[in-house]
Parts: structure tokens; sequence; C-alpha cells
């Protein structure tokens, strides 16, 4: 498996940095073993890599002492939020201080009328929809997770609605945030467009945290539809279902979500979630518009799915069975692992393009075979990414040596059909090996934006790029 790298320790300026900022914030600077073990730590199989003390401001301003007190110290500052990331974000390599935004959840204005919203990094998804709801609005953005708004933004989350709403690149209008020297910036306004200089926002958008500290965010928001309707069909193969999918994107039929589960993902859904789904691959969809509307592009549907042998075809407007299938969907990794219980869950994805979609998926299910691996399939298909969960038995070596070999294969797989090694996990420390073979020179000017930005590498070090 890949190796956490360990990067050189400031020790005297970690003592100094963790002395000023105890005396600063007293019993919200914290340094016991648990808690820095629990934010050194996320649902990845990259080994923990704990901070010397977690500290928890609640203000912009204090976000700013903070870095600027590790900045006179030279001390590592690493972002968390609710710390649901795959790829060793929130490690820290070079030890440091941890600096938990959760704390900052206010929602600070919702502009109805401009379609906008500002809030702090610490609200999460769901809190803020939550919110929202009797005002008619929604935020579109849903990776499955209750993920905070500012790791969404730090690692360019996406999900199951970017097929139709876009990912967080697409729906962040503005950013406030602390650079590496503590300096607050604005990166844009609320306009909806601007060609005033660099676009520092979508700079900062999917930076991980290496260029600055997220605390502030304005994001677009959408009407909540006049109608839903889901739907949801059977496969024989995930031949079929990928063909279905590119046909459904290539017809124009404006799907708000399709998702692709194969054969061991249904079976899993089937067990967990009390579902009697056809143990086969499947496709769930979902339609945002007017009554008639979301009906038609569903029979739509039904006719295309019915061309690639797609069966036992069926869709719901109810509120109650349209949640049912969707929250089975957002419980698939939990679901996942009852299929071996006791394995852990290496949980990997790329992106390809859509025309290459049945392909990749097709060739990764049957590597996966001859290795022997357990590795159920799931997928935001309608934009070309999928997952795989590889169940391992982490104290057998042979075992994770096959889900290393498969992991570095499946992201070489995607780069030669001219796809990314990530759609939305980010690339942290689990991703790194494969962001030169995907962009080659292009990473030398990234290093190159990172270097001026934070010069004395502070900034959450060791992530994305393999000399940072």
């Amino acid at each position: 498996m890949v190796q956490a790298t360990t990067l050189p320790r400031n020790e005297g300026g970690i003592k100094a940095a963790v002395e000023a900022l105890s005396a600063r914030f007293g019993d919200r600077l914290q340094t016991g073993q648990a808690l820095r073990e629990q934010h050194g730590h996320t649902t990845t199989w990259i080994e923990n890599q704990a901070p010397d003390a977690v500290v928890f401001p609640t203000s912009t301003e204090e976000v700013s002492q903070i870095v600027t007190t590790c900045a006179e110290f030279g001390v590592p500052v690493i972002p968390f939020g609710t710390g649901t990331s795959l790829e060793g974000h929130v490690n820290a390599p070079a030890g440091g201080i941890c600096v938990d935004m959760m704390r900052m959840d206010q929602i600070r204005a919702v502009h109805a009328e401009d379609l906008d919203v500002v809030v702090q990094p610490g609200v999460t998804r769901e809190q803020l929809n939550t919110y929202l709801r009797d005002q008619g609005l929604f935020f579109p953005i849903d990776p499955g997770a209750n993920a905070s708004l500012g790791g969404m933004v730090a690692t360019r989350a996406s999900g199951t609605n970017a097929v139709r709403y876009g990912t967080m690149k697409d729906n962040v209008l503005s950013l406030e945030a602390v650079m590496a020297d503590g300096t607050v910036i604005r990166t844009a306004s609320r306009a909806k467009k601007s060609s005033a200089g660099y676009d520092m926002t979508r700079l900062l958008v999917g930076s991980e945290g290496t260029l600055g500290l997220i605390t502030e965010i304005t994001l677009r928001l959408q009407g909540i539809p006049e109608a839903i309707r889901s739907a949801r069909c059977s496969f024989h193969t995930v031949d079929d279902a990928c063909r279905a999918v590119m046909m459904v994107i290539q017809y124009g039929i404006p799907v708000a979500r399709i998702e692709m589960l194969d054969e061991m993902s249904v079976r899993a859904a089937n067990q967990h979630s009390g579902l009697d789904l056809p143990e086969g691959p499947l496709l769930l969809l979902e339609f945002h518009g007017s009554d008639a509307g979301v009906v038609e592009q569903a029979d739509t549907f039904a006719q295309i799915a019915e061309e690639f042998g797609g069966f036992d075809i069926a869709a719901t407007s109810t509120a109650e069975e349209r949640n049912k299938l969707w929250q089975a969907r957002h419980d698939m990794y939990w679901a996942c692992l009852n299929l071996r219980p006791g394995a852990k869950g290496i949980s990997t994805d790329v992106c390809v393009p859509i025309s290459r979609l049945a392909e990749c998926v097709s060739t990764a299910r049957a590597k996966a075979e001859e290795l022997g691996l357990i590795a159920p399939m799931v997928g935001h298909v309608g934009d070309g990414n999928f997952h795989a969960l590889l169940l391992i038995d982490m104290e057998n070596a042979e075992e994770r040596a096959k889900a290393d070999e498969y992991v570095g294969w499946l992201n070489d797989l995607a780069i030669s059909m001219e796809g990314t090694c990530t759609g939305e996990h980010g690339i942290g420390q689990g991703k790194r090996p494969y962001l030169r073979r995907e962009l080659g020179e292009t990473t030398r000017f990234m290093a190159a934006v990172k270097a001026a930005m934070d010069p004395d590498n502070i900034l959450n070090p060791g992530k994305i790029l393999t000399d940072a």
C-alpha cells in the first residue's frame, strides 16, 4: 500500500507554537493523544499521522492568528472539517497544528433573490439544506457524506447531482481565505461572473488546504424543483447499463442524478437496506422539473433502457420511496463492508470520458476478478466517475499487495483512456504518485504556484505534489 511519507519536524518551532497558541486559546487547544489521532485519520487506509495539537477557532480573525503564529515559528497548519476525506488529506506528516473548523458553523446571509448564500466553512451540506428548505431553495452538491462545506470546497467535491448541477468549482462564487502569512483575502464578489484578474476562487477550490485556509464561502443556490421523480432499472451486464447511460446523456435528457451499482453492490444494498432488487447491475436516476416534465423524462429513459435490455423498470414521485432508494445508495460504503465482515474498505475512484466508461468499468471488474479481489463498484456514471471498494484483510500481506497493485493499475488505466486518477476524492497523499503521470509538466507550474504562495511550505505539507 502507499505509505505516508514522514517529513522533517521542526521540534523547537512546534513546541513554541503550541505554547503560544495555548496561551491564546486556552482549552480550545487540545493535545490529548486520542483527539490528535482522530484528527490525523479518516476513512482511509493510509497510516495515521497525528498533529501535535488541535485548535478550535470560531472566526476568521482567530484563524489568521493561528496561521500568523505558525508562520512565525515555521510550523505546519492542517485544516480539518468533518473528517470524511479518503486520501490522507488531514494527516500531519511533519507534525504541526490541526485547525478544526467545525465551530465556524454560521450561515451568515441568504440572498434569496440572487440565489446565493454566505456560510462559514464548518457548515455541513445537510445543515445548510435544512436551513434553506422553508425558503424554497437548496444547495445541490451531494457527495454522500454529510461533509463540511469548507472541506467540500477544499477537495472540489461533487457527487450524485453533478451530472446536472456540476461540482463545487461550478457552485462557488467567492471565498474568504487566510493565506500562509496570515493575510486575509477575498477572491471575488457576489457577481455571477467577472473578468477581473486571475481566478483566485478556482485556484483555491480543490487546493486541499495547501494554498490557504478557507474561512467563508459564497455559494450558488437552486430553487427546489416543482416535481422530483426517481427511476430504477436493472440490466443483464454492466456494459449494457453503461451504454444506456451514454445514450441518455447523448439524447440530452436533463437527468439530475444517474448512478450505477454493480451486482455485488446491489446484493449489499438488499441485505443492508432491506430491499428486494434484482441482483444485477442497476441504474438509479432522478429527474427534476415540472410534473409533466419529469414523467416525460422518466418515460424516455425507460424506452432507452429497454433498447439495451433493461428490465424491472420502475418510477416514482413518492418522497418516501425515493428517499429509501437514495438512502440505500448513500449507505453503500457500510453496506459493502457487510459483504466481508471484518475487512477494511479501501475506496478509490477514477473518471473517464463517457465514451470510455463501459470499457473502463468492464476492464476494472475483470482485473479485480483476476487478482481474486472482492471489489463492489458504484458510480456517478452520468459524468464518467466510478468507485471501486476493495474489501481487504489488512493482516494478509498478499492481499494488501494485490490491492496496492490494483489501485495503481486502475489509476493508470483511467489516465490511458484520457481520464483522471480522481474524479472527486482528490490527491491528498494517496494519489500523489499519479498526478505527474496524468498532467506531466503541468505539475512543475503547480509547484511554482505553491512555492510563491507558501514559500515556507507550512500549509498542509506533503499533499498533492510529491516534492511539497
